[in-house]
């Protein structure tokens, strides 16, 4: 049934995501950036069989997987060419994946982006209650 609600929320989903565009100029994320943080993270309802608890939740346990390619996708953008950084270039990318570089998790990064997918998942559920839909898409979900 999960899936079910998600598909239900495509078009939400891309008004949401022309109205949060400020939000993310306005963040320490570039849209590329956002864009591949999307990628990992997945939503899903809280509670949906309780109307007065039921809500959006970003679950962003798989940004880890991620979090690497944030700065590849950083240095493209500010170098113009990937490997042209200073960390060591293809060496340096895969001494990082394998856990032996010298580059760490940026946590904050991670913070920034962990707090504007729970912003997302807020402005999303509000936008479906604007809309008139979140009482369908909460029962699809909790499978009632």
């Amino acid at each position: 049934m999960a899936q079910e609600w998600t598909d239900r929320i495509v078009g939400a989903r891309m008004t949401v995501d022309k109205e949060f565009e400020d939000r993310i100029r306005g963040s320490d994320l570039s849209r590329q950036q956002w864009g591949l943080v999307m990628t990992a993270v997945e939503f899903d309802i809280e509670h949906p069989d309780d109307p007065e608890r039921a809500r959006i939740v970003a679950d962003t346990d798989n940004l880890s997987a991620i979090m690497p390619e944030l700065d590849t996708i950083e240095d493209v953008s500010s170098m113009g060419a990937p490997g042209s950084d200073s960390s060591g270039g293809i060496l340096g990318s895969v001494k990082d994946a394998l856990g032996f570089g010298g580059n760490s998790v940026d946590e904050e990064k991670r913070e920034t982006a962990e707090q504007l997918a729970g912003e997302y998942a807020d402005r999303l559920q509000q936008h479906l209650e604007q809309q008139g839909s979140w009482e369908e898409i909460r029962t699809i979900a909790g499978g009632s």
